[in-house]
């Protein structure tokens, strides 16, 4: 049973921002309840008043964790870092440099690849541009192909990369990359190229953090 002082999370569960931050959380061992806003229904639940009111922006994940409304899952996900010490594991490393490359990863991701291929983007396609569904797949999977591209050559040239995208622990670029792997699942893009990428992704899945994470495992899931 969840207590009353579990972080609450604002979730939809099929977006990768929240995919994300639930990864986190479970990697930290931290309880929170989950909170549906559906993206769709309705015009999108996140366009609600009371939902603008948590966040201006319209958008999930919104964490609520100790009187505090925190948005973006990649400052969330640094909240948790800074805030679940002891024995929970480091989704940071502690060395500047291995610290810098985590999350230039981890940014590759939610800065340059994501942002193009997500809801919103893909309404005003439609809406703006009379975009069909066949051409807004196309785009999808063209901006994934171009982020992954770089991606599988910064993972398979990196002498820190190991079972995990840094290392044999779980982190942030992981965090990142699994949500992307799922959308690119989803949209049809071949994994072929990328093995390195896929060797991660399995073993990702196999850890009970990220597999309690999965989209489909979450109460809200169509």
């Amino acid at each position: 049973m969840p207590n009353a002082d579990d972080p609450v999370l604002y979730d939809y569960w099929r977006s990768s921002a929240c995919y994300r931050v639930r990864i986190a959380l479970n990697l930290k061992g931290q309880r929170y309840v989950q909170k549906p806003v559906h993206l769709v229904r309705d015009g999108g639940e996140q366009h609600s008043a009371e939902h603008r009111a948590r966040n201006p922006q319209e958008a999930v994940p919104v964490l609520v964790d100790r009187g505090r409304t925190i948005t973006q899952s990649l400052a969330i996900i640094e909240y948790l870092e800074e805030t679940r010490g002891g024995d929970a594991p480091r989704l940071l490393p502690a060395d500047p440099a291995a610290r810098a490359r985590v999350r230039a990863l981890a940014l590759a991701v939610a800065c340059d690849v994501h942002p193009l291929n997500n809801l919103r983007v893909m309404q005003q396609l439609e809406r703006a541009f009379g975009a069909a569904q066949a051409d807004r797949e196309r785009w999808t999977r063209h901006w994934i192909d171009e982020g992954f591209r770089a991606l599988e050559t910064m993972l398979a040239s990196g002498p820190d990369t190991g079972a995990y995208c840094h290392g044999d622990v779980p982190t942030l670029a992981d965090a990142c990359l699994i949500p992307q792997v799922y959308n690119a699942n989803r949209f049809g893009v071949s994994l072929e190229a990328y093995p390195t990428i896929r060797r991660i992704n399995e073993r990702c899945l196999a850890h009970p953090a990220f597999d309690a994470a999965r989209p489909e495992n979450q109460p809200d899931a169509a």
